[in-house]
């Protein structure tokens, strides 16, 4: 007989996660090239950054008991990569530098590179050495937009999955009573 919990929980195959990764580690690199030692913003940006990924992960591995769980940690990875990309629009800002706009070719391109089954870390590493911060800066605030598009449907998938199929105490009864007949 199948149990009533739910085979969900694996975080690696979620594609919120994946970029969420490639944005930490954008990130933390970003933060060590380009501000300076002591700078809060650099805590204030990595931790942003690993909440995003972390939080999608411990939602997911939560969702096996807790569909509400699952639901709040993900808005909370939305809500840390929303605090992200307000620091990186905020370094561009106060440096005088450019925001992309998100038709444009640059950001076009950041985005086509983003659709790669293959995307890591690595499809974007070369650009820390040739690339200017201000850039790399808004490679990152295209990065951000594409997992929050991600996590903006992942919470609407989970809300919609809970109205139809409900969560764990609701899967619980179906099981007893199914064991009953």
């Amino acid at each position: 007989m199948p149990g009533f919990l739910p085979k969900t929980g694996n975080y690696h195959e979620l594609l919120s996660y994946r970029k969420a990764e490639i944005i930490y580690d954008f990130t933390f690199r970003f933060c060590e090239h380009f501000l300076k030692r002591g700078d809060r913003t650099i805590d204030q940006m990595v931790q942003a950054a690993r909440s995003g990924k972390q939080n999608i992960a411990e939602g997911s591995k939560a969702s096996v008991t807790s569909t509400e769980s699952e639901i709040k940690l993900t808005n909370v990875a939305r809500a840390s990569l929303e605090e992200l990309l307000v620091d990186y629009k905020d370094f561009l800002r106060v440096r005088d530098q450019p925001l992309w706009d998100k038709n444009s070719p640059e950001a076009l391109y950041v985005r086509k590179l983003g659709k790669s089954s293959r995307e890591s870390f690595e499809t974007y590493r070369a650009f820390f050495d040739s690339r200017p911060p201000g850039t790399l800066a808004n490679i990152a605030i295209c990065l951000i937009h594409q997992a929050n598009y991600l996590l903006d449907q992942q919470i609407r998938r989970l809300e919609k999955d809970f109205v139809e199929k409900g969560g764990l105490s609701e899967s619980m009864t179906r099981a007893r009573l199914e064991h009953r007949k």
